[in-house]
């Protein structure tokens, strides 16, 4: 019989099954875990190697939003260390969609029917957030603080920078701006599970302020006030959007 033709309560029974749920051992479970984990493993792998071959566009393209500041190699062989950095950066997020999917089919038979229709929306949007992450670094937070520390100096010092250093600032930025940008997923889940409802996270807002502060200085591997102040700013709009999304859930 269609869901759709059932009472409530054979309805919420029915949301409630595992429906590829099979019975498997520990070592059972661990020989899965293995093989998707190694999986994953190739597929960043082959991802890593894919951009390294094109690392110099990639290095170019993240030069950008330093505009006309020179660059330095500090010491023998810090540009090819750098590559290395960008293309295993790079490898990861372009490997990120399988290594996604071998997640998925790691923990799809232990789902319910009420969990699985959860799990579109949560991939889907965890994705546009954590690429939306991404092109708020590089457009917005990256090029506020550069121009912060260029404009400092200007009239003391001359830009010359060390490579390696750049490249670790950007690139630690972009990743922990995307991670951060996952807070609305989490704060659905949350609400979708019946652990926090969106009145009792609209009620915390002080220390949200306050967590939003703290989270900008510690995910900002900078030290101006520029970059922490968007950054918060970003994870504050991100937070009450969340709880827009958990009361538009009905929770």
């Amino acid at each position: 019989m269609p869901p759709t033709e059932l009472d409530a309560p054979s309805r919420e029974t029915f949301l409630d099954e595992c429906p590829d749920e099979v019975e498997m051992s520990l070592f059972d479970h661990l020989e899965e875990l293995r093989r998707r984990i190694f999986y994953a493993l190739g597929a960043v792998a082959a991802g890593v190697v894919l951009c390294f071959l094109a690392v110099k566009p990639l290095v170019q393209f993240l030069q950008v939003p330093a505009g006309t500041v020179k660059f330095l190699q500090l010491a023998p062989g810090e540009f090819f260390f750098v590559s290395i950095k960008v293309a295993g950066y790079s490898g990861i997020l372009l490997a990120s969609p399988f290594i996604l999917y071998q997640i998925i089919q790691f923990v799809l038979p232990g789902l319910t029917r009420r969990e699985r229709r959860l799990l579109g929306p949560v991939v889907l949007g965890s994705g546009a957030l954590f690429f939306g992450g991404l092109f708020f670094a590089y457009y917005a937070l990256i090029p506020a603080a550069l121009k912060f520390f260029v404009n400092y100096g200007a009239d003391v010092v001359e830009q010359l920078w060390s490579i390696d250093r750049y490249f670790e600032f950007v690139l630690l930025l972009m990743f922990s701006v995307g991670l951060a940008f996952q807070i609305p997923i989490l704060q659905l889940i949350l609400g979708q599970l019946g652990i926090v409802s969106s009145a009792q996270m609209l009620r915390g807002w002080r220390f949200v302020v306050l967590g939003a502060v703290i989270l900008g200085a510690v995910l900002t591997p900078s030290t101006d006030p520029v970059t922490q102040s968007l950054l918060a700013g970003a994870v504050l709009g991100l937070y009450f959007g969340g709880v827009g999304l958990v009361k538009l859930a009905g929770k």
